[in-house]
């Protein structure tokens, strides 16, 4: 078991331009940079009428998908948010920068009801990519972009003052003072977050519970109906919202000029489905509709990962993918060969020690449970907050849950898993075992092998060690190197000599304000003029702000 991590990254592969020769107003065929909107939900699989279920109506997203792409395979790499978003925000596998358990920024709060001194232990830290790594967010404000958050992070970072334009739940388009300059618009739906379950019980309920089709896992009661009512409830609502910012961006007369997507940052907020690596936990609805109606109405059922997401979306806007990416563009100029293979991790949740690596083509899935002598229902008290959670304990405290829902309350896991989801979509029937299977397996274990292998996948590391191995020597948060100023021929030079950093700087009477321009090139300045910068690399402390008078 490999207990070394050695960044992939070390040896230093440049930094890929992000900006094109013609200008960071046109592409690469001299033609406007579309603008780019992702609309991103929570916890949600693809319980939408346009992937063929029944009960939620979303008429909103259902348009979108009339008029764009229907991915069928999209999955995240992770059945978590914090993990997700690392990949989504850096186009790099969490398991390849120490972003892989949950969280890293902040303890859980029930802490204080943990006895076991390894889980009090759990340090507070944040993952470090290799200095090349920047926000895909960064790259795109490089490129003469207006970038915007609305407003969720969440990244395993703290998130660096260079990454976005804006980045709180006032975040727009709109807000841009260069009504053509294009924009990166994100923006974050909660309604359907695990939390509203129980957080909207109060609500009216929007399906009949009776119409639901409760998954093999589950035993049928009126709890449990009720909490997989009101998540269809949630995503109804959530349609609304969508709703609302595609009508923003018509009212704007920017749907011409204007690529959307729409997707959810990992699977269903449900027991057994969020925080696990079965389809479950990972498979996400992913729509994407060009302004002119290319590919409009289709399906594509090619395997695609959250990783691949920058990647792509620096394709659509003409802009070079940089080296240092795991992710690989699946549309626009940059596309490549569909992936064979899509990869995903379970490790810490909250006090919550596991680890779980898998791999999945797009009929088998094989996964390792690296511990496998911990159960797969531990002490978990946010999920636990949830009825239909209660109501599982319940059952199976009166002995009520039958052979295949009693198979997620074993006290231990088998070491391998191996399904064919074609017949058993829902992960019941491990076939690692079956003789006539162990050609699939190998072949699925031998990716797995090389995924992990490519990442310097730290596996059972334990956390402190992990974090000496980000803040080396001693597991202490570096701090980034103040910028230094050269002044030459009227312009300012910026530069901090810690490797990887990127710098913000504000002039005049912008110093003091909330923004702050991404340093790209010298700086205009005369004698009059006054400058301030601050640099940051990811998951270390951002220097302090330095001032520069001619």
């Amino acid at each position: 078991m490999k207990h070394e991590m050695i960044f992939l990254f070390a040896g230093g592969i440049a930094l890929s331009s992000a900006s094109c020769s013609t200008g960071p107003e046109k592409g690469r065929e001299g033609s406007p940079r579309p603008n780019i909107l992702w609309i991103t939900c929570e916890d949600m699989s693809p319980r939408l009428s346009c992937y063929g279920d029944p009960i939620a109506l979303t008429p909103n997203i259902d348009n979108l998908a009339s008029q764009g792409i229907r991915f069928t395979n999209a999955y995240s790499v992770s059945g978590v948010c914090a993990p997700s978003r690392a990949a989504l925000i850096t186009g790099l596998y969490p398991t390849s920068f120490g972003a892989q358990h949950m969280r890293t920024l902040s303890r859980t709060a029930s802490l204080d009801r943990i006895t076991d001194p390894e889980l009090l232990a759990i340090p507070v830290y944040e993952a470090v990519p290799p200095p090349q790594a920047r926000t895909y967010a960064e790259l795109f404000r490089q490129a003469g972009y207006y970038t915007t958050n609305n407003v969720k992070t969440d990244y395993q970072f703290h998130v660096p003052i260079t990454a976005w334009d804006e980045s709180s739940n006032q975040a727009h388009w709109r807000n841009r003072e260069d009504k053509s300059q294009p924009f990166f618009s994100v923006f974050n739906i909660m309604e359907t977050h695990e939390s509203r379950v129980w957080g909207h019980a109060s609500k009216k309920i929007l399906v009949d519970p009776d119409d639901i089709e409760l998954p093999p896992y589950y035993p049928d009661s009126p709890v449990i109906r009720q909490d997989m009512a009101i998540h269809y409830s949630n995503i109804m609502r959530m349609d609304s919202i969508v709703g609302t910012i595609l009508h923003e961006l018509r009212e704007d007369g920017l749907e011409d000029n204007t690529i959307i997507f729409f997707y959810s940052d990992h699977g269903d907020g449900l027991p057994r489905m969020k925080r696990w690596t079965y389809d479950s936990g990972l498979h996400v609805p992913l729509i994407v509709k060009f302004p002119d109606g290319h590919a409009a109405g289709t399906v594509n059922d090619r395997l695609v990962s959250f990783v691949d997401f920058p990647a792509t979306a620096l394709s659509l806007a003409g802009l070079d993918v940089p080296e240092y990416m795991h992710g690989r563009p699946f549309l626009g100029d940059g596309a490549v060969a569909p992936r064979e293979y899509v990869f995903a991790a379970r490790d810490r949740m909250d006090p919550a020690l596991d680890c779980i690596r898998t791999v999945r083509d797009k009929r088998y899935k094989y996964s390792r449970n690296y511990m496998p002598e911990r159960p797969y229902v531990q002490f978990l008290p946010y999920r636990d907050q949830m009825p239909l959670m209660q109501e599982l304990f319940e059952f199976r405290s009166a002995n009520k849950l039958d052979s295949v829902q009693m198979l997620w309350f074993r006290n231990n896991k088998p070491g391998e898993e191996l399904f064919d989801l074609e017949v058993d979509p829902h992960e019941i029937h491990n076939l690692a075992d079956r003789p006539e299977y162990q050609e699939i397996k190998n072949r699925l274990g031998r990716a797995l092998d090389g995924w992990i292998e490519l990442t310097n996948d730290p596996l059972t590391l334990p956390e402190p060690e992990l974090v000496k191995r980000l803040w080396p020597p001693d597991g202490v948060q570096p701090v980034t190197d103040r910028v230094t100023f050269t002044s030459s021929g009227g312009k300012v030079t910026m530069n901090s000599v810690t490797r990887g950093a990127s710098i913000a700087w504000q002039k005049n009477e912008a110093i003091g304000g909330s923004h702050w321009m991404l340093y790209t090139n010298p700086v205009e300045a005369n004698a009059s003029d006054s400058l301030a910068a601050t640099a940051i690399r990811i998951g270390y402390l951002q220097s302090p702000v330095k001032r520069y008078y001619k």
